[in-house]
């Protein structure tokens, strides 16, 4: 099925959070830019549109990230009581290499400027702007057979300086991106044990939490 005729219940059925999946092929830059076109587009608060996409291919980058990243996850595993360790163990939590592609998402909170409209007392709402983003980049790199994976295990401040960030931009996701050999059936969490999906009739209440 190709990216015109998949629907959008479509992608978000496929979408995974890709790991060990992609082909080692880089993404081509046309599709790269539909994907980001689609990032780009995504609703904001005020119109404020506070990200910025960092497109990272050099090899060392890559692999200095990906070194952190496994040093991270290290730390993680130590932690977990012996049982959850073993269940965590043949998880694997990024693709950075074997991507070929990342792309930092970052948040700007001062973009719109003082008076962000919508944004006065749930300020929030600049980071879920920006967190839409990254749903539309993922929903519509599913569409074109793409795999995208959200790498969370890493300390900010060594992301903030891989890439340069300035003051004031934090980083909100580095997703790895590329072609895959196939999407999962079943997400990798679930596949391996550590946590399965909750059922839709036990997430929706009805005029109250809880009715």
């Amino acid at each position: 099925m190709c990216a015109e005729q998949l629907s959008v219940y479509d992608a978000i059925r496929l979408r995974r959070d890709v790991r060990a999946e992609f082909t080692g092929e880089l993404v081509d830059d046309d599709t790269l830019w539909r994907i980001l076109s689609a990032a780009h587009r995504a609703p904001s608060v005020g119109n404020s549109q506070p990200w910025d996409f960092v497109v990272v291919r050099e090899a060392a980058t890559l692999r200095r990230f990906a070194d952190h990243v496994a040093g991270k996850r290290v730390e993680f595993r130590d932690a977990l009581p012996a049982d959850r360790a073993a269940t965590f163990d043949p998880i694997k939590i990024e693709g950075i290499v074997e991507s070929g592609t990342g792309i930092v998402v970052t948040h700007d909170d001062r973009r719109g400027g003082p008076q962000v409209l919508g944004r006065a007392s749930v300020p929030e709402t600049g980071v879920y702007s920006t967190v839409l983003a990254i749903q539309n980049l993922w929903l519509a790199a599913t569409a074109e057979q793409v795999g995208v994976g959200w790498v969370s295990f890493y300390e900010p401040g060594f992301l903030r300086d891989l890439v340069d960030l300035p003051e004031g931009i934090t980083p909100i996701a580095w997703l790895c991106v590329g072609p895959v050999h196939e999407f999962q059936e079943v997400p990798d969490l679930e596949r391996f044990g550590w946590r399965a999906r909750r059922a839709l009739t036990d997430a929706v209440h009805y005029e109250k939490f809880g009715g």
